[in-house]
């Protein structure tokens, strides 16, 4: 009695999905791009590392915003004299905004004066409170401005760099496609290669479009906040230098 050896083939078998197993990995990725597929994924590339630059810029931003937003409001309000108070702004440091806000203010209220000890045309067109919300309004849709650097290119990494990763993800679907009908062979050897670049460039796509997503989302929630502040510091503000008190909130 007779027994045949099936133990061969089927390790042959395994050896041989095995390597094809192996050709799905990054490396054979980067070693058979054609044009379309490098720009892809260099356009992911730079997607990547220019969400990743606004993301940790505009966390540092916010966070020394957050920082000093009560100290500057506090310091300005607890100091004895106007000239004291808009000498502790300018010692604030060029990117901290409540003081440029105030300083705006600050300016403004001296240029209405000597307009108006001058009698030039300023006085008489725009009231000193007129002309403090102007600048005002000018300061605070500045600096909120500034808050905003960077988001626009978060949102769009966030909705286009999935796409763009299935744009490779169909390309490498395509060729694996165009490989099989040239080799007429189906085998997980003739297909690995091509569907191992696909799955990656999908999940490259994903990878640089999350955290754009969520931190697009995280920036727009704080700087909310932040415009709030805005809003509540420029209202003081011209109460205070338009009637020369500060209107206290019930």
């Amino acid at each position: 009695m007779f027994f045949q050896d099936t133990s061969a083939p089927a390790a042959a078998g395994g050896t041989t999905n095995a390597e094809a197993m192996k050709q799905m990995g990054f490396d054979h990725l980067i070693h058979n791009f054609d044009p379309l597929g490098w720009i892809v994924f260099i356009t992911l590339v730079v997607m990547s590392f220019s969400s990743w630059y606004f993301i940790i810029a505009n966390a540092i931003r916010n966070a020394m915003v957050r920082s000093r937003a009560d100290k500057v409001i506090q310091g300005f309000w607890s100091t004895t004299s106007t000239q004291d108070a808009i000498r502790e702004l300018e010692a604030q440091p060029k990117g901290e905004p409540f003081s440029k806000i105030a300083l705006d203010a600050a300016s403004a209220v001296a240029h209405h004066q000597q307009a108006s000890q001058g009698g030039g045309r300023l006085a008489e067109s725009l009231s000193r409170s007129e002309f403090i919300d102007r600048a005002l309004r000018q300061a605070v849709a500045r600096e909120s401005l500034r808050l905003e650097g960077g988001l626009t290119l978060l949102a769009t990494v966030g909705s286009s760099a999935p796409f763009i990763g299935l744009l490779g993800t169909v390309w490498g679907i395509y060729h694996a496609l165009i490989k099989i009908s040239a080799s007429g062979n189906a085998s997980m050897e003739a297909v690995a290669g091509p569907v191992g670049e696909a799955l990656i460039m999908t999940a490259f796509g994903l990878f640089t479009a999350i955290p754009a997503v969520l931190a697009y989302n995280a920036f727009n929630r704080a700087n909310r906040v932040t415009y709030a502040q805005f809003d509540e510091f420029a209202h003081d503000l011209h109460d205070f230098f338009a009637t020369g008190a500060r209107v206290e909130s019930k």
